[in-house]
């Protein structure tokens, strides 16, 4: 029978419930348990996809067309695992299910409300991974924290779920805060005493408390927690600020959180867990043998939690590299033809940022076409490679007005398009061509070495294509296609011939890379701007000498 435990949050946001829950995962995981992850959301949005990154970072997209919450990015990078529509579900998809049951008689004439047909619906969620025996472990995350009014259906439905389930088959871990006050030198558990009291309230006594703390909690303050939130003492767990996300999973072994969880969940522990894949990566990211710096060029560089999969897929492929990937943001809006030198000086390649809309096109375009004349390693992700066919088009081709029909409806060269399918769409949410999809790569091409095959899948998320009334013209010019779509010929991937890395994808390569298994193109990009590093300081000793 699958277990369920449930990780709720306490006096603020941005604890790291996601981290928390991904953690335990890969510790579960690591003994023999099959697991997965899951995260109810209280907004009305359906799904994040229609959101702005700045309101809540990247929207991640799985294998089958979800667009997520960034959190299931940290599920499938430290579990190696894929994610579904199943494993993201918001407040606006569990009412959009019931309004629509309710509109189709279902409810037989019954006054529809928050208990119990939210609630219901909510639970059947809760319970749809566990369902099959898929799974032994089902870990939910909930988003928000504990008070909030829309969390409070969530909160009702779990504390059903558990007297449904039984005290043996599932259990709550509340993640919550215990500050240091520096003006008094200490660290205080109220706020974390408040915050059960207020789970209390709502009928829910938690069986873990997970204490997020900048300062290490000595026993007497552990016993006052325990004694005070009514819960054993080896069940308040440390969660000290870490080096890096990966070095959570290690801290929560030596807090034995799951051996905590396995107990209360009356399982074996099994073996110890097997993480030497995981130690030897941790030890790369450590103990990097070299460092280069890499332009990443975007909109959206305010916050970096909007390009949250390119940033770990860095630290993935650094760490193959056994070199530190600083990561410089550059506002693409800040760019010029006339200052593209000196904003981009120094770097030992450069990547263009997904994004949607014309704002700061430009500056990526003189970014690109810097990177191009000068041999600087180049990878562009979605608008990235758009942006790089038309700069290609304009300064290569000679065809000066070349344009995206995103940018410019107008343009009488779109040498991006939009997608035939897409033509007769109005509404803007799900609707993009999303998920994984099989590309062919051109045998003897750098894309197909990099992967070492010719027939891949990636994931997507977009409207818009390269047109391919001018492929003949651009191959003829020096770039050519070499990832294609086997079922309706859409370029996927372009590389330049004479380049050292000159590559654009129309996918998101940066949605498959884990732990694990870091993306062969970001390792292979963090490869060749190491090795411009090398050329640049080779060439620099002989000028100086």
């Amino acid at each position: 029978m699958t277990k369920y435990i449930f990780v709720t949050g306490g006096v603020t946001s941005s604890l790291g419930k996601g981290i928390i829950s991904a953690s335990l995962a890969k510790l579960l995981q690591a003994r023999g348990y099959k697991v997965t992850i899951q995260k109810f959301d209280p907004y009305i949005n359906i799904d994040p996809g229609t959101l702005n990154p700045y309101e809540h970072g990247e929207c991640y997209v799985t294998e089958d067309g979800a667009e997520t919450d960034l959190d299931l990015g940290h599920y499938e990078r430290f579990l190696d695992t894929p994610t579904s529509q199943a494993n993201n579900i918001t407040t606006g998809r569990i009412y959009q299910h019931v309004i629509q049951k309710e509109r189709a008689g279902d409810y037989l004439g019954k006054t529809v409300q928050v208990v119990p047909h939210i609630t219901d619906e909510i639970k059947r969620n809760m319970r749809l991974l566990g369902e099959g025996g898929n799974y032994d472990i089902v870990i939910t995350e909930l988003g928000g924290t504990v008070g909030d009014i829309e969390s409070l259906p969530f909160i009702e439905a779990v504390r059903q779920l558990r007297w449904e389930l039984g005290s043996n088959d599932s259990l709550v871990i509340h993640l919550t805060l215990v500050p240091f006050l520096a003006a008094a030198g200490e660290l205080k558990t109220k706020p974390t005493q408040h915050s059960v009291k207020m789970l209390l309230e709502y009928g829910i006594q938690p069986d873990i408390l997970v204490c997020r703390t900048e300062h290490h909690l000595n026993a007497e303050l552990r016993k006052k927690i325990a004694l005070f939130c009514n819960v054993n003492l080896n069940a308040v767990i440390e969660s000290i600020d870490a080096p890096s996300i990966y070095d959570v999973p290690l801290l929560m072994l030596r807090e034995q959180l799951d051996k905590t969880v396995l107990a209360k969940l009356k399982l074996p522990t099994r073996s110890e867990p097997e993480l030497s894949l995981w130690k030897n990566f941790l030890g790369k990211v450590k103990n990097p043998t070299s460092e280069i710096k890499i332009g990443l060029v975007g909109k959206y560089v305010e916050l970096p939690d909007a390009y949250k999969s390119i940033n770990e897929s860095f630290i993935h492929a650094g760490a193959v590299n056994e070199c530190k990937v600083i990561v410089k943001y550059l506002s693409s809006e800040s760019i010029t033809e006339g200052n593209v030198v000196d904003k981009l000086k120094g770097l030992s390649g450069i990547i263009v940022a997904p994004g949607f809309g014309e704002r700061g096109l430009e500056g990526k375009i003189a970014s690109i076409q810097y990177a191009r004349e000068n041999q600087i390693p180049f990878f562009g992700i979605c608008l990235g490679m758009q942006c790089a066919v038309i700069e290609f088009a304009r300064n290569v081709l000679g065809i000066k007005d070349a344009n995206s029909f995103e940018m410019n409806s107008k343009t009488k060269h779109p040498v991006i398009n939009l997608m035939d399918e897409q033509k007769k769409i109005k509404n803007k949410g799900g609707t993009m061509r999303l998920g994984s999809y099989p590309c062919d790569l051109k045998k003897g091409s750098k894309a197909a070495a990099i992967y070492g095959k010719v027939k891949i899948t990636e994931r997507h998320r977009h409207r818009y294509e390269f047109n391919n009334k001018y492929l003949q013209q651009f191959e003829n010019g020096g770039m050519i296609a070499s990832g294609i779509n086997p079922d309706n010929g859409l370029v996927e991937i372009i590389e330049l011939k004479n380049h050292p890395f000159f590559i654009g994808s129309q996918f998101h390569p940066e949605l498959k890379s884990t732990v694990v298994n870091p993306h062969p193109l970001f390792v292979n990009f963090v490869a060749a701007s190491l090795q411009h590093a090398k050329k640049v300081n080779e060439e620099r000793k002989i000028t100086t000498k």
